[in-house]
Parts: C-alpha cells; structure tokens; sequence
C-alpha cells in the first residue's frame, strides 16, 4: 500500500531481458535502507526487491502483464522513475490510498504555465463499461499519474488536468513530461468499490 507521496526519483542503470520479464536495475539514495522481498513503487507501479547489488543500486523484475499495462517497458538506461517505499501504517496518509496496481496508462496532450506552477493536460481510453466500474476521474477527486497523488482538475470523459506545484515538478519526473510522453494511471480505489457496490446492488434488486 502507498500513499502516491514519491520520495524521489532514481535513476534507471540496466535493463535485462529475460523471456518475457524485465529486470530493471535502480539507483537511489535509500538502497542500502532496502530489503529482498520489499515492495518499491515505480512511477506508481509496484515492484519486488529481488536483488541488492552492492553499488548503490538494486534489481526488481516487471512481467509482461505490467509492461502492457504501464510505460515501465518504454524505459531506457538514465531515465528518471518515481519511487515510493510502502507506507508505514502508524504514519500519515498525505496523499491518498495508493494500491501500486496501474489501471492504464495516458499520453500528456499539453503542459501550460501557471505563473509559478503548471497544469498538465491527460488523455486516456479507457472503455466505458470500465468506466462505470469506476476507472475514470471526477472533478477534485484523486488519480495517481506515475506515482504522483494528484487531485483532478476539468475532469472529462476521457480526459483530466492536474496542477504541478514547482516543489512537485522538481522532486518527481514531472520535469521529463511533455505532449506525447506516456504516464502511468492508478484511479481512486474508493471510486472503484463505490462503483462496484452501485452494480451488485442493482443486479440484486428485485424487478418491478
């Protein structure tokens, strides 16, 4: 479980291909802090620890139900990627209920200036039976774009804009993003169940 409050952004060092999988070995500041087995998000995808590698750096493996849901496979040695360490359950919760389970991913179709801060523009296709389970966004709601806990501006039916604060924009790969760079998206898993809960309960009604 995460909270979409990234701690940093690490640095992609090597990526292996194995069958299908990928491993993607990171370089952070808290890798000497990690353990084997430990749940890492990346770009709001949540990873297993499977290696430590001795150099600053350590090794998780993406399978190919991940890749086709994410933009993890579009990454390339130097990149930057959002990370979170798991939330610790005595902590607070800043963001929102992040589960590290990326829904679909979305292209950026414009950044614009907001004196100081700047809005980002995502256009998604998600099908609307999904959408009436709860795979969208609403008006002040919450999203999750690679990692990041946002909260929704100009939703749309299949579209939304989310304000970038500086402090935001220079801690997370928010700084990378520009029109036609594809992001990772976790929509709100209250919406979800909210959702899922209106379906059974008419499916159960009795007819009239």
């Amino acid at each position: 479980m995460f909270s979409g409050i990234v701690e940093e952004f690490g640095r992609i060092t090597a990526i292996d291909h194995d069958g299908s999988n990928v491993n993607l070995t990171v370089k952070c500041s808290f890798t000497d802090e990690l353990k084997i087995d430990q749940s890492v998000a990346h770009n709001g995808v949540c990873l297993t620890v499977v290696s430590l590698n001795g150099d600053g750096t350590y090794t998780v493996t993406a399978i190919r139900e991940t890749l086709d849901r994410s933009n993890l496979g579009l990454l390339k040695p130097g990149d930057a990627v959002n990370l979170e360490r798991s939330m610790v359950m005595n902590g607070r919760l800043d963001g929102h209920i992040v589960q590290g389970h990326v829904d679909c991913t979305a292209v950026c179709t414009a950044v614009e200036d907001a004196d100081g801060s700047r809005y980002f523009t995502f256009t998604y296709d998600v099908a609307p039976e999904m959408a009436a389970k709860g795979y969208m966004t609403v008006e002040k709601g919450s999203v999750t774009v690679n990692g990041v806990s946002l909260t929704v501006c100009d939703s749309e039916l299949s579209s939304f804009r989310v304000a970038i604060i500086p402090y935001t924009l220079e801690h997370t790969n928010f700084h990378a993003i520009e029109p036609g760079t594809k992001v990772n998206l976790e929509f709100d898993i209250i919406g979800k169940y909210l959702a899922r809960l209106a379906e059974v309960s008419a499916a159960a009604a009795p007819a009239r």
